[in-house]
């Protein structure tokens, strides 16, 4: 609760000062007296519902807005630019597949693996991959033949196959290089830890 109480106190007193108001016009606009603002705004008296109404009221708020923590939480977004995805090594690799990975997961355990892949040779012969969890391939340039278990998919750039990981699947054939493609692999809490 302390923490509660000087967190308003510090968000009252941040827009009193931003709307330029002393304690004493605030005081009389919430009706309440400069000593008892003051002691808020220090965070040493717990404030009613009706005082703190009184007061968002006169510094034209809500009382939510009050009792929001003012510091923003700190973003964990991860920007990766164009051609700064890290290059890493994958099954695929050996056979000419190119695999940046667009994003990390922190911690221990990954919950998704989005990679920019890139196929290039016609000729070569295409593993078979299989792994935990749920993968969403996105097509952006080149066109080829997928498999997925005893199917098989023509994709175009703008098509989308979306599969389950632990079935049998890859290219079969490379229609029109460089192929590129958004891969997605998405881990569910009972998936072991994704290869690496």
């Amino acid at each position: 609760m302390p923490g509660l109480l000087t967190q308003v106190g510090a968000t009252v007193r941040r827009l009193r000062a931003a709307q330029g108001l002393t304690l004493a016009e605030l005081a009389g606009s919430a009706d309440i007296s400069p000593a008892m603002l003051s002691r808020l705004e220090h965070g040493d008296v717990s404030p009613s519902l009706d005082t703190l109404a009184a007061l968002a009221e006169a510094l034209g708020t809500s009382c939510a807005a009050l009792l929001r923590d003012p510091d923003p939480v700190s973003s964990d977004a991860q920007l990766v630019r164009k051609g700064e995805g890290l290059e890493v090594l994958r099954r695929g690799t050996r056979r000419g597949h190119t695999y940046h990975l667009l994003a990390s997961d922190r911690g221990p355990r990954k919950s998704f693996e989005p990679f920019l892949v890139t196929l290039t040779d016609k000729s070569e012969l295409f593993p078979e991959f299989e792994h935990a969890g749920q993968e969403f391939i996105h097509i952006l340039e080149g066109s080829l033949r997928y498999r997925h278990g005893p199917e098989t998919y023509l994709l175009k750039p703008g098509d989308t196959l979306t599969f389950r990981g632990d079935v049998p699947h890859g290219p079969v054939k490379l229609l029109k290089t460089p192929i590129r493609m958004l891969s997605v692999i998405v881990y569910s809490g009972s998936d072991r830890d994704p290869p690496t």
